[in-house]
């Protein structure tokens, strides 16, 4: 595979220039709609994988070569960089990353620990610079924004409404300052670990912020995420934002210093464009439509294409992840059509 000549098509779109076709890549397009990852799954556990980087690496590259994607992202979770901060963890399957010791009080944001990701994710690094040994696309490298890793520090699990989350903000926010300073320091650490390691772009997760509204975002969470490109911009890696139910959001997002924001199907892309959004775009197609007829998938890809290309700077995804039903053939036959629908 490394053999093979470099396609730079999804960081040519990132950076609004010209591009032969429109990339596309899937968020956590490798996961348990695989069989392939089924079986390794039987092997070890999902920290498992990631502390091996031959295994990780594997499960990475995966939907690469069997999907034909522009981009590979680095297999691995929101929930890695908190373990050595000091956070009891655990992926829990059919329930999504569980707290063993949630944030309550003030001293509960105080033991949170600096992070040392050479230190403490080697295994990180190795798996990077192993899968650019492996990879003819760029690799994305990724972390959970503070609002959302807090949503999980907070709650102690997954929520429907983040009233625990929003509530110790707004009765406390001396020490949500606090938790977003802590929080942004180890997520610009650890994306740094990963482009010094050979990540060439990074996504920021944030896919829980639809919930919050946008004066309290420019309040609350804003200046964060102004820190956290900032300090990326330096880097010169394409960076990127992803949030679920945010399109109210997108207008201050414009001013922030990222170069791809990535939206869901709760927007169209023209209505985006309309909103004076000039970044790069990336999505949006709703996952589910992956379950309906070949038909009526092509239409809905056919419509968000025809509004991706009206303007540079264009990469198709989701609008959220691949889910297990999902099938792998009608991936591969999304993948083949968005490339021979876009080709110059």
């Amino acid at each position: 595979m490394g053999q093979k000549p470099f396609n730079d098509t999804f960081l040519k779109a990132c950076r609004r220039e010209e591009v032969p076709y429109t990339p596309v890549w899937y968020m956590r397009q490798a996961g348990r709609y695989q069989p392939e990852y089924r079986e390794i799954r039987k092997q070890y556990s999902f920290f498992e994988i990631n502390d091996n980087p031959e295994v990780c690496a594997k499960v990475t590259r995966l939907p690469v070569e069997q999907l034909g994607v522009d981009a590979a992202i680095l297999f691995a979770d929101i929930m890695t960089p908190l373990k050595p901060i000091g956070v009891d963890v655990d992926i829990v399957p059919g329930k999504g990353p569980m707290i063993g010791n949630p944030i309550r009080t003030v001293a509960d944001v105080n033991r949170l620990r600096a992070i040392a990701p050479q230190r403490d994710l080697p295994f990180i690094g190795d798996t990077i610079q192993l899968l650019r040994e492996q990879l003819s696309v760029p690799l994305i490298g990724f972390a959970g924004a503070p609002f959302t890793l807090s949503s999980y520090l907070i709650e102690g699990g997954p929520s429907k409404d983040y009233h625990k989350t929003k509530g110790f903000m707004y009765a406390y926010p001396e020490e949500w300052q606090a938790l977003m300073d802590k929080l942004a320091d180890v997520t610009i650490d650890y994306l740094t670990y990963q482009i010094a390691s050979g990540a060439q772009a990074v996504q920021v997760f944030d896919s829980w912020i639809g919930s919050v509204g946008a004066d309290d975002y420019e309040a609350y969470i804003a200046p964060t995420m102004e820190k956290i490109f900032t300090a990326l911009k330096a880097t010169g890696v394409p960076t990127i934002y992803f949030g679920s139910g945010a399109a109210h959001l997108l207008p201050i997002w414009n001013h922030l210093p990222v170069d791809v924001l990535s939206i869901d199907w709760r927007i169209d892309i023209q209505a985006a464009r309309a909103l004076g959004i000039e970044k790069a775009l990336q999505g949006n197609l709703d996952p589910s439509t992956l379950l309906a007829p070949w038909e009526f998938l092509e239409k809905k890809a056919k419509a968000i294409l025809d509004q991706g290309m009206a303007q540079p700077g264009y990469i198709f995804n989701l609008g959220h992840g691949v889910f297990p039903e999902a099938n792998v053939s009608q991936l591969q036959r999304l993948t083949k059509f968005i490339h021979d629908y876009t080709k110059k």
